[in-house]
């Protein structure tokens, strides 16, 4: 049987590295649940998930017992489908139903252009079912080989706020649609660094395809030396567009009840539970490999086409890349969970402040240096991180005389700490000599005399 002409090695590798991907994806997201709750215990000295495992009650698993928590997310998992999925009257049912879709879908489709294993060599082989011959050749392990990747990346990043804004919108529900209209707000705002930063990284690297994006970086060093103020703007970019801490004020529990997922419950809360982190993990993936290099570990004391340059193409090598990149997303997707809960959660007036005055003007004076820089044919790692470092300090410079914004004057009441009477001795720390005491278990002061 004749072999149909779109059916090549390239084809048959981005299917199965479609296939494969979104299924780790999925993977990651369902442990990233379980490592949220683990760090934020940790952080907090607790002890997290530590008591269910795979032993299902049966006493013949018993050895599988506890297994250091790491069957809750199957508890997790069998809750949500168990719950009740309540549909609230007067909403619109029909967009209520597909918000959480739009929210989800977006995020499990933007890794299709990510080169997880570079570049593999396929020897020629046959279908015996179909009889069909397929040439061989050097073929990308990703789920689609597009030149314009990083385009596609950017534009479907920016999608997953549809969902949110309809299932503010459809709840019918003052705190939901607050919820809606603030993530929509805070995507329109931080969408524009998130270009900018990417721009200032293009227009070094000269290629707007993935796979290029990482051989450059292998040839000339990762990116996050010679555009470290770019690689910030990016990661506070990637953090507010996941609608993650300090930027979740879409969700704000405080001020919102639960934002724009107040109504909803069993599997449709959980596609937005889903969708957050998918979300982190597919702008992690896009983080490492615009700033960290993608697959790639500086590894040139092994001689030249060591296992993780671009070079070697050997199922081995193909093998390793993968590791090495999915370690880089799990840690990234670690690091934004350390955040969460580090820092606490700006108010929506500053993370909107944040981004017109001060972010999108910094993200447009990189993007001008950088141009300048490359007109000037300085891209390399040193003049380009002279030049970072100067307009860092000229920004830290300036900011004393820019004008602030202080929206919370505080009003001065009579007789207050902030305020007192004259001749008043204001003493806010404790007198009581129990509460100076720095061994509770031991005798005070006091009462030792």
């Amino acid at each position: 049987m004749e072999t149909p002409s779109f059916v090549t090695a390239q084809l048959l590798v981005s299917a199965a590295a479609l296939i494969i991907f979104v299924h780790v994806i999925l993977g990651i997201v369902t442990y990233s649940i379980y490592l949220e709750r683990k760090i934020s215990a940790y952080i907090q000295d607790r002890v997290g998930p530590n008591r269910v495992g795979f032993d299902f009650g049966l006493p013949a698993l018993k050895f599988l017992k506890g297994c250091f928590g790491l069957g809750q997310p199957l508890a997790d998992g069998l809750k949500f489908f168990l719950k009740e999925d309540y549909t609230p009257e007067r909403v619109d049912k029909a967009l209520f139903t597909l918000a959480p879709m739009c929210s989800v879908i977006p995020a499990l489709i933007g890794f299709a252009v990510i080169p997880w294993g570079g570049t593999v060599h396929i020897n020629d082989f046959t279908i015996p079912i179909l009889d069909w011959h397929i040439a061989g050749g050097n073929v990308q392990v990703a789920g689609a080989t597009v030149n314009v990747g990083i385009i596609y990346m950017l534009a479907v990043a920016s999608l997953g706020v549809y969902g949110i804004t309809l299932g503010g919108w459809a709840s019918n529900n003052k705190y939901s649609f607050l919820g809606g209209l603030r993530c929509t707000a805070q995507m329109l705002a931080y969408e524009i660094p998130l270009g900018l930063s990417l721009l200032a990284v293009l227009l070094v690297v000269g290629s707007v395809v993935p796979d290029a994006i990482v051989r450059y970086q292998a040839q000339h060093g990762w990116l996050i030396l010679c555009q470290p103020i770019a690689c910030v703007i990016f990661f506070i970019s990637i953090l507010a567009e996941a609608n993650r801490a300090p930027f979740d004020n879409a969700e704000a529990e405080q001020e919102l009840v639960g934002g724009y997922h107040t109504e909803y419950s069993s599997m449709r809360f959980a596609l937005f539970f889903l969708a957050e982190y998918a979300h982190m993990t597919t702008s992690s993936a896009f983080f490492a490999l615009v700033f960290l290099g993608g697959y790639h570990l500086p590894l040139g004391f092994l001689g030249a086409g060591h296992i993780l340059s671009p070079e070697n193409v050997t199922v081995v090598a193909m093998l390793a890349k993968i590791a090495v990149y999915l370690t880089k997303v799990v840690l990234l997707v670690c690091f934004m969970m350390v955040i969460r809960w580090t820092l606490p959660r700006m108010r929506f007036d500053q993370v909107m402040m944040m981004a017109w005055q001060a972010i999108i003007p910094i993200a447009l004076a990189v993007v001008v240096m950088t141009s300048v820089m490359v007109y000037l044919d300085l891209t390399t790692l040193a003049p380009m991180l002279a030049a970072n470092v100067l307009l860092a300090g000229l920004l830290v410079g300036i900011y004393p005389i820019l004008p602030k914004y202080a929206p919370n004057h505080k009003v001065k009441l009579y007789g207050s700490r902030f305020n007192p009477m004259p001749g008043e001795v204001v003493r806010t720390g404790p007198s009581d000599p129990m509460a100076l005491e720095d061994r509770p278990v031991h005798a005070t002061a006091v009462e030792i005399a």
